[in-house]
């Protein structure tokens, strides 16, 4: 359970820029834990400051802080989806559906999030290379759009993102750059004026990030938000069905709302992944079956999200 003392954060947690939120990283001793070496903790000052310390079960700090049931056996293993395996194409890049091939820019985040399904992968996993990736694009003419994640690809310096965003973007067959980020939840002055200007330029990139509780959406991620579809850019939203953070169907209803009031589309919420580490944070099997009916019963369809189940071995997501 989190600790009843808050840490000493830097001064101004939410107001420093990106590079500062880094360089001023929180680590598991901040938080008088002890560390798990398999899935250090590491988080932003920003995001931080957002939980609520002296609360046992603070849905934020439950989505940051160590946990030691992340070190028991639970029968789950680090790789069901075959990253490391058959779903590998190079080093970094992986297909497992035939229009969309997925490369990993970076290995680290701005949070560790606790239920991270590459948390058992990112330790031995290598970056992707620009050559790589366009040549199984053009090996694959059925591929038509791609995953830029990590990690998070946010981390990386504007110059070279956009390096990988402008390459794809003169590809004809590509048509649509999805951003796989957390940082608008986490690090949302990541997204300065200048980078989401030049990322709007070439019409082909979308935004897919994560916002698990409603808490979340905070003054600083609306900002990050206005500005991505106040430039052209959608931003649509895949949050993670959380025991003890999000699996109250009032919880979800109302952060539905909130990410469509701000024109964020609520696109899926996932049943938690079978990964090593994370059965603590797996809801029982009634849960989402429960929340689906809940949320097609008290939201519109522009804010309902499809509740769903990502199988290993499965052609597509599975409705629950």
């Amino acid at each position: 359970m989190p600790s009843t003392d808050r840490p000493t954060l830097p001064p101004n947690p939410r107001r420093a820029d990106w590079r500062w939120q880094l360089r001023h990283t929180l680590r598991a001793a901040d938080f008088g834990r002890a560390e798990i070496p398999a899935w250090p903790c590491r988080v932003t000052p920003y995001y931080a400051s957002l939980a609520d310390l002296s609360e046992p079960a603070d849905p934020i700090a439950l989505q940051f802080l160590p946990d030691p049931r992340e070190t028991r056996p639970d029968g789950f293993g680090p790789d069901p989806f075959g990253e490391d395996g058959p779903a590998a194409v190079a080093p970094g890049i992986k297909q497992r559906f035939p229009d969309r091939l997925l490369a990993q820019l970076s290995l680290a985040c701005a949070a560790n999030c606790r239920h991270c399904t590459r948390r058992g992968l990112l330790g031995r996993a290598r970056s992707a290379r620009l050559e790589d990736l366009l040549g199984a694009i053009r090996a694959r003419p059925a591929v038509r759009e791609v995953l830029l994640s990590g990690g998070d690809p946010l981390l990386l310096p504007d110059d070279t993102l956009l390096e990988w965003v402008d390459a794809l973007s003169a590809l004809p067959q590509i048509e649509a750059i999805r951003l796989c980020t957390r940082t608008p939840v986490t690090l949302p002055m990541r997204w300065t004026l200048p980078l989401v200007r030049r990322l709007a330029r070439g019409r082909r990139v979308w935004v897919q990030t994560q916002f698990n509780h409603p808490r979340e959406l905070t003054e600083e991620a609306q900002d990050a938000c206005a500005r991505l579809v106040g430039h052209g850019i959608p931003v649509s939203n895949q949050s993670v069905l959380l025991r003890g953070v999000n699996d109250d169907p009032a919880v979800m209803t109302a952060l539905c709302a909130a990410l469509q009031r701000n024109r964020v589309r609520p696109y899926y919420v996932f049943v938690c992944d079978p990964i090593a580490g994370i059965g603590h944070f797996r809801t029982p099997p009634e849960a989402a079956p429960r929340l689906r009916k809940h949320l097609l019963t008290h939201l519109g369809g522009l804010a309902c999200p499809r509740v769903v189940a990502d199988l290993p071995g499965a052609p597509h997501k599975q409705d629950v």
